[in-house]
């Protein structure tokens, strides 16, 4: 019997799981350049080719919900519908990236509800969660999917950004605690380390409904939950000790610890403007790139494979775009804080980072798979 043979068949997708595939990473992608255009369009940087399209001023006006809802939304509604398995928790993410080609196609009224309906399916696949596995992190993950929705509601009613982006905020913030608390498990912890963390984030979720009727104290209370929040993943995250590991594992690491600084940064930051400082840019965008895309560059080798089907072979050029945020974004928010044209500068690297990095999981994919080409070949001359 040959060789070959012997190797199990690859399976392959269905034809219509290969084009749900296709559409949903069209769909996020849309929304991430969307996105993107539109932040730096803020800054006075237009995209090239782009200058005369009527999509970009959307993209300007719904930056934030184009970055935080219909991109980040949607990729966490995908990951959390393929690990419930069940087709009708895909109408969450559906919903939220279709509600992204609303707000570029200038109807932002008819994506916020698309959102609310985004959050509110989100929301019962999160109760599913819990019923098939009830624990603290599981909880934390329905009570963000809360956040979210609440959020929306208020955009959907015409809240202005004050009321709004602090629950958007804390949807992301929430689910990223909810992962890391489950991995606390892994290393030996204080008892009054969970209860410690729902205290900071139940402040958190205070000061996000505050920041509606006061935005000074409200905001004063949701940057210091910040602040808080950074210490406790500091001093409780195994990420302490599995950054002097090797591989993917110290990546990942390297990615949690300088998030959680930029998170402390945010939080003093977001206190700092709710009294009056002009530092609202450090607080949106140590918190939302800072942060959360630090988060999202550490994870991304891990849930991409089970999201997308893809494999990625780990390597050195993964920490490039993660050196290129972290530096682009130090010179956007100090230098750039005293100088409009180091701000835009900072800006448009924070932008290139990010395709750096969708490069960078481009080529890790066509890596794997040569290298299976070539196994391929080697076990079968």
């Amino acid at each position: 019997m040959a060789r070959a043979s012997l190797r199990p068949r690859r399976q392959h997708p269905a034809p219509a799981a290969a084009v749900a595939r296709t559409v949903f990473i069209a769909l996020v992608a849309a929304s991430l350049l969307g996105g993107i255009s539109g932040g730096l369009l803020r800054y006075g940087v237009v995209v090239p080719g782009a200058a005369e399209s009527a999509w970009l001023g959307h993209a300007g006006l719904s930056h934030a919900a184009l970055m935080i809802c219909t991109f980040l939304g949607t990729v966490i509604g995908l990951e959390r519908a393929v690990a419930v398995k069940l087709t009708a928790a895909f109408a969450a993410p559906f919903a939220s990236a279709i509600g992204g080609l609303c707000l570029l196609a200038g109807l932002p009224q008819a994506a916020a509800w698309l959102l609310v309906l985004a959050s509110a399916v989100f929301g019962w696949v999160n109760v599913v969660v819990v019923r098939r596995q009830s624990a603290p992190h599981t909880q934390l993950l329905l009570a963000s999917a809360g956040t979210w929705l609440a959020g929306n509601l208020l955009f959907a009613a015409g809240e202005g950004t004050a009321a709004v982006l602090p629950w958007w905020f804390a949807f992301l913030v929430m689910t990223i605690a909810a992962e890391r608390l489950e991995m606390t498990r892994l290393m030996r912890r204080r008892p009054a380390a969970p209860w410690l963390l729902l205290a900071i984030l139940s402040a958190m979720v205070a000061g996000a409904a505050w920041s509606w009727p006061s935005p000074r104290w409200g905001g004063v209370l949701y940057g210091l939950s910040l602040l808080l929040l950074a210490w406790w993943l500091v001093t409780y995250d195994i990420a302490r000790r599995t950054v002097f590991a090797q591989g993917l594992s110290r990546y990942m690491a390297v990615c949690l610890l300088g998030g959680y600084v930029w998170l402390g940064v945010a939080g003093f930051a977001w206190a700092a403007t709710a009294l009056g400082l002009p530092w609202r840019d450090a607080a949106l965008h140590a918190l939302g790139l800072g942060f959360i895309f630090s988060m999202m560059m550490g994870h991304a080798p891990v849930i991409l494979p089970a999201i997308a089907r893809i494999k990625l072979r780990f390597g050195w050029a993964f920490y490039l775009p993660l050196a290129a945020l972290h530096l682009s974004l130090a010179v956007r928010l100090g230098w750039g804080a005293l100088e409009a044209a180091l701000r835009a500068t900072g800006a448009a690297w924070n932008a290139a980072s990010i395709l750096l990095f969708a490069a960078t999981i481009v080529g890790a994919a066509v890596a794997w798979r040569l290298g299976e080409g070539a196994a391929s070949a080697a076990e079968n001359p």
